[in-house]
């Protein structure tokens, strides 16, 4: 047996924590274990099986769930090793502070996509909410480490407090991308909203839509060339595909701030 097949039976009245469902946990459980396995279900636990027919597969997944995850939050918590795939749509909290192995999502997913997320990768193939790879609440860290993906669009505070780690959207991203940075780097194919790099410490926030793309006054033009670094970092882009492709051939203009928060982040838009 190399893994397990969840499929959904029907939508919960409530919504459903999955904390504690992941491929190391599952690891050399039988099929009566897995289904036993309490989740919250409003202020209470329930059994897994009350929502998902449990089955053993052979596909490359060591854990697979198929359906809407839309109400299920915290898919993916804290995973550290094997391979989880969603076939639709997920909540809140998904790949929240993984470490390891490697997630993919052929949906969407809500608020705090990443968020804390220290290794590993985790794929969005749809859009995310709000706050995704950003920090938990009264949390001073956001994502930490690994590589995020988002093939659809984000909404606004998309990297607040990153620290380490990649994070690329292939759309558009809302206001506030990158508030508040310490480190790491965001790649977004599409249009942004306001305040980009608000209070931005270090960091690299690479822009390959920047037409419209105004940065605040309290970032001030690069003087320094930055030819070499730019050419490893678009080639390391590059392997994303979609707008990040060409990034390499393109010139691009660099912004250096924030001021406000005596930052040496940049934003680089390509031209």
């Amino acid at each position: 047996m190399s893994g397990w097949r969840l499929a959904l039976k029907s939508q919960p009245t409530l919504r459903v924590d999955l904390r504690g469902v992941v491929p190391d946990a599952l690891a050399g459980m039988s099929a009566p274990e897995v289904e036993r396995i309490p989740v919250g279900h409003g202020n209470a636990f329930v059994a897994l099986a009350e929502f998902f027919s449990v089955t053993p597969h052979d596909k490359d997944e060591s854990l697979r769930f198929d359906g809407d995850l839309s109400r299920f939050d915290r898919v993916g918590w804290k995973m550290a090793s094997g391979s989880l795939r969603v076939m639709g749509p997920v909540g809140h909290y998904a790949g929240g502070c993984m470490s390891a192995g490697e997630m993919l999502v052929e949906g969407d997913a809500g608020l705090l996509a990443a968020c804390e997320m220290a290794g590993g990768r985790l794929t969005v193939q749809g859009d995310v909410g709000d706050f995704a790879a950003s920090t938990l609440p009264g949390s001073m860290d956001g994502m930490r480490g690994g590589t995020f993906v988002v093939r659809g669009n984000a909404g606004a505070r998309f990297g607040d407090r990153m620290r380490r780690g990649s994070a690329v959207v292939h759309g558009r991203a809302g206001d506030f991308l990158a508030s508040r940075m310490v480190a790491g780097t965001i790649a977004v194919g599409g249009s942004v909203g306001n305040h980009v790099g608000h209070g931005m410490r270090r960091g690299s926030v690479v822009l390959s839509s920047s037409d419209s793309f105004e940065p605040a006054a309290t970032f001030v033009p690069a003087i320094a060339s930055a030819d070499v670094i730019w050419q490893l970092l678009a080639r390391d882009l590059a392997r994303h595909g979609g707008p990040f492709a060409a990034l390499a051939s393109r010139r691009i203009e660099r912004h250096l701030g924030d001021l406000c928060a005596d930052g040496k982040g940049e934003l680089i838009a390509a031209k």
